[in-house]
């Protein structure tokens, strides 16, 4: 499975990371850092729907989405155009990120930013504050619950929030139980892409409402947003339909119609 490749392909980058920059060096690095106060986890608090719009270049089932790429352009942009936030892929790989998109993104923007990679070693959410990040996500289907206790505490200590990710029930459960105070829905099967926006409707009845709820993938149309909004939704994360769009202002505008 893809989703399996994509750890390992992790596993080793990470590995190789350690090596070249020890978790030490990251820590200390973290100590010159101040600390925020959970701005992502602020914007989703408002009462509209939030729009987390995603910065990505290419995607396993969708191939190179962006040619002609330019993360900062891109970022700033979406800010301007009222973006509650920003998600950015680090992942090299599959997603042909970059950790210094990030990096950069953070340096010419004023809106939160949530680092898209395949979290599965504390060295990457250490990391992920050094970039100045505002978020991590974390994939319930790579980790065991105790792993993602362990590193949503990690995380707040940080003072970074941590959006948990989830794509049925019983992972649903696991995240409550691991103590997110943030779950994104995945509508696309990260075992084989299928993509269906019930998917974060249907499970919206088993996360409480005092958690905040992010619908994540295959949102393209205006009613795929009325109806996530009809459904008690906090946000929605949107990527390819963005990054695809000529005029990514007329295209949020659209998607915003109440």
């Amino acid at each position: 499975m893809i989703l399996d490749e994509i750890v390992s392909k992790t596993k080793e980058r990470i590995e190789k990371q350690k090596k070249e920059k020890p978790l030490e060096t990251l820590k200390e690095q973290i100590n010159t850092i101040e600390e925020n106060s959970f701005p992502f986890e602020e914007t989703l608090k408002k009462d509209d729907l939030s729009f987390i719009c995603e910065v990505k270049k290419a995607s396993p089932s969708k191939g190179l989405i962006c040619e002609n790429f330019n993360p900062i352009e891109i970022a700033k942009e979406y800010e301007s155009i009222g973006a509650s936030a920003v998600s950015v892929l680090t992942e090299p790989h599959f997603f042909q990120g970059k950790n210094s998109y990030l990096q950069d993104i953070a340096e010419n923007i004023n809106i939160p930013i949530l680092r898209k990679d395949f979290v599965i070693d504390e060295y990457m959410i250490y990391e992920a504050k050094t970039l100045n990040a505002s978020a991590i996500l974390l994939i319930a289907s790579i980790l065991t619950e105790n792993q993602l206790k362990e590193y949503i505490n990690l995380a707040t200590s940080l003072g970074l929030s941590a959006l948990v990710e989830a794509h049925d029930k019983n992972e649903i459960t696991k995240s409550l139980n691991a103590g997110a105070r943030i779950i994104g829905v995945n509508n696309r099967n990260l075992k084989n892409f299928t993509v269906d926006i019930n998917n974060s409707i249907n499970l919206r009845k088993h996360v409480p409402n005092d958690i905040l709820f992010i619908s994540e993938s295959g949102i393209k149309t205006n009613k795929d947003i009325i109806n996530l909004r009809n459904n008690n939704v906090n946000g929605v994360l949107i990527g390819e339909t963005l990054m695809k769009a000529d005029n990514k202002k007329n295209t949020l505008d659209e998607l915003k119609k109440t």
